[in-house]
């Protein structure tokens, strides 16, 4: 294969996929009443899951909050300017992080056999389960786009109230809460500037 031939690894995604996932997509303040079926949650989940962690560690755990019943768990927890765009969207998802990911490694990365062990401390366990679920939540968003849905991330929540309510008697901790569905255009801010590549970044 010559050098100057793209394979499809290699070839960049058309401009109408990149303004879908970045330069059109904004966060949706509001929402249409359109459901989401089971079967796309189930279909975001799978493409998220190949998003790369540090040694496949994987730790985020989602809770797709969409029943009423559910929705009226979670609501008060929010913050208040939080509240009604939640209760709006058809779908309020709980990303989480598991504070002993390292449990599931021998199944997860099995070619080292070991890894498990490379985890023993608490504090530095849970840095790594709070970065990679972030990672995750980050493919999350960016798949969710990807399906032609609409994103909200959030962090105004309480944790410790989510913690109780959602993930009792678990190792799994709340990361942030991302409102999914399609979304309008109400409620919907200006784009905010963005920092210019000199600004933000260095090529050494």
């Amino acid at each position: 294969m010559a050098f100057d031939t793209l394979s499809t690894r290699d070839a960049p995604l058309a401009d109408p996929a990149l303004a879908q996932l970045f330069t059109e997509a904004r966060t949706r303040n509001a929402w249409s009443d359109r459901p989401v079926p089971e079967a796309l949650l189930r279909k975001l989940y799978d493409l998220t899951k190949f998003g790369p962690t540090a040694v496949n560690n994987t730790p985020a755990r989602f809770v797709f909050v969409t029943s009423p019943e559910a929705k009226a768990r979670l609501i008060p927890l929010m913050s208040e300017g939080n509240q009604a765009k939640t209760l709006q969207a058809p779908v309020n998802v709980i990303i989480g992080m598991d504070t002993d990911f390292h449990e599931q490694l021998p199944k997860l990365f099995p070619h080292a056999p070991g890894a498990k062990d490379w985890f023993a401390d608490e504090a530095g366990r849970r840095e790594a389960a709070f970065r990679n679920s972030s990672l995750q939540g980050g493919y999350f968003l960016l798949a969710a786009r990807a399906l032609g849905l609409d994103v909200g991330p959030m962090s105004g929540f309480d944790p410790e109230g989510v913690k109780a309510e959602f993930f009792a008697g678990t190792t799994v901790e709340p990361n942030f809460i991302v409102n999914l569905g399609y979304g309008t255009d109400e409620n919907l801010f200006p784009r905010s500037p963005r920092l210019a590549f000199e600004e933000a970044a260095t090529i050494l």
